[in-house]
């Protein structure tokens, strides 16, 4: 059996997310495909996930791709999930990953409507709200807020949790339509790194939509796409990242043809039967990635590049906070200032010509930001804890 070492596992991902400068990308759709798709949870890490991969960019650049090409949509998918998917891929992700989504939303919508007593009949009930808020949109291509679709639709603007994580009913219809595909988050009428979406129906923001493949070849092909990128990795791996049953992982795999491989450790991991050769190593590299990242998210076995520094990096509930990389380890995390420069914060010793590398790649962001401060939901324990050392910008 191949031998895939936590080594090569490194190199892989240091080319094939485009993170090594020699691997860098030309626009926002080629870096969302570097990693299958972009998180989009946090609205700064679509921009700056791509600022990380692309040889050069701009804004201007990757709002042109959301909201002018629409070559990357928004849509809810595995793990109940927000990912600016490069457009070809969503047919496979409505009929799959958005697909489970929406029928365990769908189930905890009607149970939630029963038992807050809105409705003796659930499905009844969400039924005329969906219907509801498509006809509120069917006239206005551009879209509406979700505040505007509750004033339209009186039924949804009711203040209960009808699922985990909602406050309103509005909340949950919403996000059960999205993730179903019926509604999109369309143009930004927010700052690029705040999300205040105008919510538009599908249609009216692609026009050549393509059908939705079976489950089956939707799964298939989100499992091949990951692979790629992320192989090789063990079933738990793509189970967790699909958010899925090892029942629909193995199946993909079988008809992908995927080789075992082993992995340090012992475990099983799995790559496309053509491309099991060795990557050139692209020598050495450093990376700033932002909260949620696609790669530090990527796997669920962490340990060949996270080391020991899991408990730093996330937050209580799992979501990976800001990170710091080095040849395909994280070292540590980045924080800004109150006046936007960008700060590196290390978890270990780091070489003397990494510690220059991540000096100069802060500085190379605090650039671009512009003085723009970047927010975020999730707040890791390093970037948080004045304890950790703090690496300033081209000083040692």
């Amino acid at each position: 059996m191949r031998q895939v070492t936590d080594a090569e596992r490194r190199v892989r991902l240091g080319v094939r997310h485009s993170l090594a400068p020699s691997a860098r990308v030309d626009s926002a759709d080629a870096a969302a495909a570097a990693v299958v798709a972009l998180h989009a949870t946090e609205a700064a890490s679509v921009y700056l996930s791509c600022w990380a991969r692309m040889k050069s960019v701009c804004v201007a650049d990757i709002d042109r791709a959301l909201y002018e090409d629409r070559s990357l949509i928004k849509q809810l998918a595995m793990r109940r999930t927000l990912f600016a998917f490069p457009r070809d891929l969503l047919p496979a992700v409505w009929s799959s990953a958005s697909a489970r989504v929406a029928d365990i939303e769908r189930t905890r919508i009607i149970r939630g409507v029963e038992r807050a007593g809105l409705a003796a009949d659930g499905q009844a009930w969400l039924q005329r709200a969906r219907t509801d808020v498509l006809a509120a949109l069917a006239d206005i291509p551009s879209g509406r807020t979700a505040q505007e679709i509750r004033q339209a639709v009186p039924r949804i603007d009711v203040p209960v949790a009808l699922v985990a994580g909602s406050t309103r009913a509005a909340t949950a219809v919403l996000t059960q339509l999205g993730a179903a595909g019926e509604i999109v988050r369309g143009a930004n009428v927010g700052h690029w790194r705040t999300s205040r979406p105008l919510l538009t129906l599908m249609h009216h923001w692609i026009v050549d939509l393509g059908e939705p493949t079976s489950a089956e070849e939707g799964y298939r092909e989100l499992v091949r796409r990951w692979l790629y990128r992320f192989g090789p990795g063990t079933v738990e791996d793509m189970v967790w990242w699909l958010g899925s049953t090892k029942a629909t992982v193995r199946k993909a795999l079988i008809a992908l043809e995927a080789v075992e491989v082993a992995l340090c450790g012992g475990s099983i991991g799995w790559l496309l039967p053509d491309d099991l050769d060795k990557l050139d190593d692209p020598g050495t590299w450093v990376a700033l990635l932002p909260v949620l990242d696609p790669t530090v998210m990527g796997w669920r076995h962490r340990e060949f590049y996270l080391g020991p520094h899991r408990s730093q990096l996330f937050d209580t509930r799992g979501n990976a906070g800001a990170t710091a990389w080095v040849d395909g380890r994280v070292v540590g995390g980045w924080v800004q200032d109150e006046s936007g420069e960008v700060h590196v914060r290390l978890l270990e010793p780091v070489a003397r010509r990494a510690q220059r590398a991540l000096g100069a790649e802060a500085a190379r962001l605090t650039s671009w930001l512009a003085g723009v401060r970047i927010g975020a939901n999730v707040q890791a324990p390093v970037a948080t804890e004045p304890s950790i050392r703090q690496q300033h910008p081209g000083k040692q």
